[in-house]
């Protein structure tokens, strides 16, 4: 169980990548108050938790509504967090991750961006959405490993909200450079999980 929850919070820690997230933090705050950036951040962060929960609690259910199986989640999630993995290396924006320029102007037009975009799609994006259903689709919402895992959920927005209220002292010590080479650390891990997701759920649709 503990090398379960370990190799999770990697997983779901790359998969946010909350370092990536303070040059966001700090475009999207610029010349603001410390007031209204922890406000934002953490109105995000709740915000975020919650999508992810009941992500967590329903999705499984939602997909066996729409008739489709967990292995063929599996798959597509597998090739989508590859697709986000390659972005991160080559230190691209990721399309699962950027808004749009209308999306854009929209935010600079109004004063709450916790939602928009920082909750959705920054923090609880496609990519991290589909990672709790991978993880959590065959697990029992009473069981201990469940618990575990919405306890390591918790554990890493927390890291994002202490990253994003350290802003300025993150983007000094990483600079540019810092931060493209974590960006093609983690992007290197979270492609070879990826690829661990893709091949589980091959097995498990020829198995069945």
């Amino acid at each position: 169980m503990i090398e379960a929850l370990i190799k999770f919070f990697v997983l779901f820690f790359v998969v946010v990548e909350p370092i990536s997230l303070v040059p966001m933090f700090a475009a999207l705050t610029e010349g603001a108050s410390d007031d209204y950036k922890r406000r934002m951040a953490c109105k995000a962060v709740i915000l975020a938790g919650l999508i992810l929960l009941a992500f967590a609690l329903a999705g499984g259910a939602l997909l066996d509504t729409m008739g489709i199986s967990l292995n063929a989640f599996r798959i597509f999630g597998g090739l989508m967090l590859f697709l986000i993995a390659l972005d991160m290396v080559y230190v691209r924006p990721s399309g699962a991750r950027t808004t749009t320029t209308t999306e854009v102007e929209e935010v600079k037009r109004r004063p709450d961006i916790a939602v928009f975009p920082l909750a959705f799609p920054f923090i609880a994006g496609p990519g991290a959405l589909a990672t709790i259903l991978l993880v959590t689709g065959e697990l029992a919402r009473t069981s201990l490993l469940f618990l575990g895992m919405m306890t390591v959920v918790v554990i890493v927005l927390a890291i994002t909200y202490l990253l994003m209220l350290l802003t300025p002292q993150v983007m000094r010590a990483l600079g540019v450079t810092g931060g493209n080479v974590v960006s093609r650390l983690t992007g290197v891990i979270l492609g070879a999980l990826a690829v661990q997701f893709v091949i589980d759920g091959v097995k498990g649709s020829l198995a069945g």
